[in-house]
């Protein structure tokens, strides 16, 4: 079978250019303390709608003490979280989608190629591929040091916040119109 091609090539962006620190990120996703999974974003391209992010791990991570005790590794899903964050993030900055949260709908051909320990710099690289009303529909991949770790389709639904009684993310000042 025939590797996919980057969706990005790593030439294509600098993580050392932070284009949103944590700060800015929080203007965009709910998620706080252990739930947070993105450090920065370093690249938002709105023609071809693709956004990388990162997260520093560090050893104290809510998973690396018991997923493994002694080699620690970051789940998938923690990997699928941090993807689906970065998606949630470029759909609220851009006010793609009227949502007050955007919330997981599906993961379709997730495949994990890699493993990601505490100190690495998890890189994540998201494209926009079909934008409904309510849905979204990204592809993404992950890497550690350019190796790909994690890659799939990933789903975002616009969530009722009048049934799940929470409070939209607030639109930040002199953001995207």
């Amino acid at each position: 079978m025939a590797k996919k091609p980057l969706i990005l090539d790593f030439s294509e962006y600098d993580l050392n250019h932070v284009v949103a620190d944590l700060e800015a990120i929080r203007r965009y996703n709910p998620q706080r303390y252990e739930m947070e999974q993105l450090t920065a974003i370093c690249y938002e391209n709105r023609e071809t709608n693709a956004c990388v992010g990162y997260k520093d791990l560090g050893p104290d991570e809510f998973w690396a003490r018991g997923h493994m005790p002694g080699m620690p590794l970051m789940p998938g899903v923690i990997m699928c979280e941090a993807a689906a964050q970065l998606a949630s993030y470029y759909c609220h900055r851009y006010k793609l989608m009227q949502a007050g949260i955007v919330g997981f709908g599906g993961l379709e051909e997730v495949r994990f190629r890699g493993v990601v320990r505490p100190g690495d710099r998890f890189v994540i690289v998201d494209r926009l591929l079909k934008l409904r009303r309510s849905i979204m529909t990204c592809e993404f991949q992950c890497f550690v040091a350019q190796n790909l770790v994690c890659e799939g389709i990933l789903k975002g639904v616009a969530l009722p916040m009048d049934q799940i009684g929470g409070r939209p993310v607030p639109a930040a000042p002199g953001d995207a119109d």
